[in-house]
This record gives C-alpha cells, sequence and structure tokens, in this order.
C-alpha cells in the first residue's frame, strides 16, 4: 500500500515556491559559455568538449542498438504495467510506445495493448487499426485469443502490439451485461501462448470499465504525472480506484511507478510539482524525467516513436534512461519496480 495512497493533496500554495537548483556541469575558469543548436523544447544545450552533432550521434548509436549487443536487464518474470491516468494529454501514451521501443530495442519482449478508442499507441507504432481490423474489442467482446489479433512492429524486433479500432469506443456498454467483465483482458493475457518480459496497457483517459479491466490484469501500475498542477488534482481519485481494484479484484494490484512528464526546465511551477511528488510518492518516482520536445510530438505524424524518429533527441534520451531504469529496477526486486 502506498503511504497516503488514500489521499494525495498537493502541497503547493497558489504562488510556486523557488525551485531548489538542479545540479550543472562545472564550467571550467576562464572558459567562456558556448550554445549548441536548439533541441526542438525551445531551449538550448550548454556546451561540451564534443561538438553537439557528434553527441547526437552516439546518442543515437546508444538509443538505436544496431549491433544488438547493448541490453537492458530483464525481469525474473513477465511484468504486466497499466498506464493510467484519467486525466488526458500527461503522456500515457507517448510514453508506453516510447518505453516499449526502448526496452525492445535492448533485448527485452514487449507487448503493447493499446486499450484507447482513440488508438493512438496503434498509429505511433504504425500498425494498422482501420475498421475491421482484428483487434482488442474482439478479444474483450468475442473471446478470441490475444494472439490472433497482435501484430509485430514493423523495424522493432520483439515488440507486438495488439491494436485498437474505433469498435472499442461501444465496449464501456457492451460489457455491462458481460460476465465477469472486469478480467475479461486479465483472461486473454493469460492466455496468450507467447513468452514476454513487458506488458504495457495503454489505457483511455478515464476510470470507466476498459480501465478496471487493465487495473485487474497488470500487477503494477505506472502513472505519468504532467508537471503541472491541474495534473495533480485528479491524482487522488486515481489513487482511490486503484486501492478499489486491489481490495476487491485484484490483490496483487501496486503503483510501481510514477513517470513525470512535460517537465519545462524554465518554470518555477514544473519544479514545484515535482518536488511534491516525489515528496509524496518517494522512490516510486523516476529519477529521469521527459522534458518538453517538439520531436516527440513530431513523431506519431510519421507513425514512429521518437526512439527511431530523432534518436539523438533530448526526448529519446529522456524516454531511454526512464526506460533503463525501469529494467535495473525490475531486475533488482521481481515485479515490483
Amino acid at each position: 500500500m502506498l503511504p497516503g495512497a488514500s489521499g494525495f493533496t498537493p502541497s503547493m500554495a497558489p504562488t510556486p515556491r523557488p525551485p531548489s537548483p538542479r545540479p550543472q556541469p562545472p564550467l571550467s575558469a576562464g572558459t567562456p559559455t558556448t550554445y549548441g543548436p536548439s533541441d526542438g523544447d525551445g531551449t538550448v544545450d550548454s556546451d561540451s568538449e564534443d561538438p553537439p552533432l557528434a553527441m547526437e550521434a552516439m546518442r543515437a548509436v546508444q538509443i538505436l542498438n544496431p549491433s544488438g549487443e547493448v541490453t537492458m536487464p530483464r525481469p525474473n518474470r513477465p511484468r504486466v504495467m497499466c498506464v493510467a491516468n484519467q486525466k488526458g494529454g500527461v503522456g500515457k501514451t507517448t510514453s508506453t510506445v516510447n518505453l516499449a521501443v526502448a526496452l525492445a530495442l535492448h533485448g527485452n519482449r514487449v507487448l503493447v495493448v493499446d486499450l484507447d478508442p482513440q488508438g493512438n499507441a496503434s498509429t505511433g507504432l504504425n500498425v494498422p487499426h482501420h475498421a475491421g481490423v482484428p483487434d482488442v474489442y474482439d478479444c474483450l467482446i468475442d473471446n478470441v485469443p490475444l494472439a490472433d489479433v497482435a501484430q509485430a512492429v514493423e523495424g522493432i524486433p520483439n515488440l507486438h502490439c495488439v491494436p485498437a479500432t474505433i469498435d472499442l469506443a461501444g465496449a464501456e456498454i457492451e460489457l455491462v451485461s458481460v460476465v465477469a467483465r472486469e478480467s475479461r483482458l486479465g483472461r486473454a493475457i493469460n492466455g496468450y501462448p507467447g513468452e514476454f518480459d513487458y506488458i504495457f496497457i495503454d489505457c483511455p483517459p478515464s476510470l470507466g470499465l476498459l480501465t478496471v479491466n487493465a487495473l485487474v490484469a497488470a500487477q503494477e501500475v505506472l502513472i505519468p504525472i504532467q508537471c503541472e498542477y491541474y495534473a495533480l488534482e485528479g491524482l487522488n481519485q486515481l489513487l482511490n480506484n486503484i486501492n478499489l481494484v486491489k481490495a476487491h479484484l485484484n490483490p496483487e494490484l501496486e503503483v510501481s511507478t510514477i513517470l513525470l512528464t512535460m517537465y519545462d526546465r524554465r518554470t518555477r511551477l514544473a519544479d514545484a510539482v515535482e518536488q511534491d511528488v516525489r515528496n509524496h510518492f518517494g522512490d516510486k518516482v523516476l529519477t529521469s524525467v521527459i522534458p518538453r520536445n517538439v520531436r516527440v510530438s513530431e513523431a506519431p505524424s510519421y507513425g514512429q516513436s521518437v526512439m527511431t524518429y530523432d534518436p539523438g533527441s533530448r526526448g529519446a534520451t529522456s524516454y531511454f534512461e526512464a526506460a533503463q531504469e525501469i529494467a535495473e529496477r525490475g531486475a533488482k526486486i521481481g515485479v515490483a519496480a
């Protein structure tokens, strides 16, 4: 049980308190500061001994891992992670897609289940999800095996996706009269014959039956939190729902990971939100923080994750570090990150 999970109250006053300064790399005495090109987030990177293009190239090779030699630790058993937050626009789908690609590029077997009727995770992975394509709706309503609708993601080894079509929009109503409606997705995942290290379930921005299905099917909850005040207001309701599911339907469920997204280092508000979240959730919050980055927003329009669209960007680097942290935590303590 999370400390204070029964109620999360942001401690910020209306005026954000001054931020604690983030550590900066020391500059040599007498060396003028120079600046590299913009990294797509409206800011510029401080100088380093290597030219900016060389640094980007090194980051890109590390992230794409073309040789396949660099691997992230694999968990002792499959980790089923529900990516949930009833507030829209906090980075659920973006985080699901990029974390899944980063883990798959570094030796982990990953399945993404798109449980959002908008189908944005399917778009980000360039998986067909137009009307008529077998999707997760068929698994929930018609008991079609998950293996029959899962598709391999082109260009990313070890990564599969169960798409969502517009048919899923009616599933909330249709599930009301279905027997064992809360555990339909869990049974479908348990019946999958393949072996996966990670299963990410991308939830819709609501707390309806689809999200409840994801919470019952999962062992862990990953909550992306936008570094803005409004993102904190609905967190209490989400935590209460998680506790209800844990008490009545899935006693193994735990909030294991908090990921801070859309961090704007130029604002005091972002730092104030970060400090509040870290004070409340402690080491459940990943050290890696996802900044605002134009490349992250551009990538889905090309049917790609930012990991493959611009692997040298700040956004790709941040998601890579977050995935590495999730992998390392999982390897150390089993399924609880």
